[in-house]
């Protein structure tokens, strides 16, 4: 075992720790105290971007409930590198962002706005504190891109005590509970969960019979795709449907720079997501490059026994979770065993290379589609990305039982 991976999973563990976010917390607390500062968000607000005018049209409520103000810098859209598919995004994320609106129960219509002009003082500004791109709430050390993660800002400023007492209890937008909520601690998320799975129950002899297929595109060096992989399993066994693991190569192993704050802001991100949804995350080595190779070209031999998701399940808990060098054959071994594998026959195909003709046919469908990222999912010709959205799967698996 090398010293990486000896020395990387505790430390990565403890970055992304909640005792360490708190502690950050305490320490700006201490500081805004003391340098008799207020409480103010900026808002670095891209007018092109459908998600940040989605975003700009709730904050006049945040203010109303919170003792907060607001600073808006108008910034421009992401570099190349933080966007490799543009022309995809902005479809995308119109559709999106409509979707989610009216999951929210707002009502909102993205408007076709130019790209800002002079926006370099505000790049520069957004870039110093840590992101990448608009849409985004920066607040004592801490980012909340979008409408989705607004709430966290609630939490957080509840916790301050800057919730007016007459102001609503509720967020302005609650994240669907998953159907594996496990651990959560949100009595209201759970209550949601138990009512979303009774009425998936009393569906599911109906979803069965019309052999729908949940497709799931999923990258190994993906820490989104690693957290939703209870999720999308109980998700298709709760309607009868049928889970396609489609793997494609990590966009940075196909030459796609990732801009550094990327970096540093997915993992934090995947973190607090993990913490909501009781996932376990976060003791982890990245397996870029040989690893990933490795354990991709024993997808198919698994397939073929009807154990692909048990080994990618196997794979994403204990290279994002449990710190398992997934690099070395002892870590593949434990990983590949434990998915009721035998590892005598999986050395006899380990590094086969058959499966980059297949990942790449997952990629190039992907793409035809509309989406370039993971972890993505399809049903049908309906499909998203992002596992905070896998309650688009569920409603459209609850469109076909009915």
């Amino acid at each position: 075992m090398s010293i990486k991976a000896i020395i990387a999973p505790p430390i990565a563990q403890r970055l992304l720790s909640h005792k360490r976010l708190m502690a950050r917390r305490r320490t700006f607390e201490r500081q805004r105290i003391k340098a008799a500062d207020g409480h103010c968000a900026e808002f670095f607000h891209d007018p092109s971007d459908p998600y940040s005018q989605l975003l700009q049209s709730v904050l006049p409520i945040l203010q109303d409930r919170y003792a907060i103000s607001i600073i808006t810098h108008t910034a421009g859209p992401p570099s190349d590198a933080a966007a490799p598919e543009r022309a995809k995004l902005k479809a995308y994320s119109k559709m999106d962002a409509m979707r989610l609106a009216k999951k929210a129960g707002l009502s909102f219509e993205p408007k076709n706005i130019p790209e800002a002009q002079n926006t370099q003082a505000a790049d520069a500004r957004l870039h110093a504190l840590g992101h990448y791109m608009g849409a985004t709430l920066y607040y004592g050390g801490e980012w909340y891109w979008g409408l989705d993660r607004l709430h966290y800002l609630e939490d957080r400023l509840t916790d301050l005590g800057l919730r007016h007492s007459e102001s609503a209890r509720t967020h302005i937008y609650t994240p669907p509970a998953a159907l594996t909520i496990g651990g959560s601690s949100d009595s209201s998320m759970a209550d949601s969960s138990r009512a979303d799975s009774s009425r998936a129950d009393s569906s599911r002899t109906d979803s069965s019979r019309t052999g729908t297929t949940l497709h799931w595109y999923v990258s190994f060096r993906s820490p989104y795709s690693a957290i939703v992989r209870d999720r999308v399993k109980a998700l298709a066994d709760t309607y009868g449907a049928k889970l396609k693991v489609r793997f494609v190569l990590p966009m940075v192993m196909r030459g796609l720079p990732v801009p550094a704050a990327k970096k540093k802001y997915i993992p934090l991100d995947t973190a607090r997501e993990a913490r909501r949804l009781g996932v376990a995350f976060g003791r982890l080595l990245d397996p870029v490059g040989a690893p990933v190779e490795m354990a991709y070209s024993l997808l198919p031999w698994a397939r073929e026994q009807g154990l692909d998701y048990a080994y990618t399940q196997s794979w994403l808990a204990g290279v994002w979770s449990e710190g398992i060098d997934a690099g070395s054959h002892a870590g593949l071994r434990r990983i590949v065993k434990r998915a009721d594998l035998d590892w005598n026959d999986a050395k006899h195909v380990l590094g086969d290379k058959a499966w980059r003709v297949e990942a790449e046919v997952n990629r190039q469908e992907m793409m035809e589609r509309g989406i370039w990222g993971v972890p993505s999912f399809r049903i049908g010709d309906t499909i998203t990305w992002g596992q905070d959205r896998l309650w688009v799967m569920e409603h459209a698996l609850r469109k076909l039982s009915q």
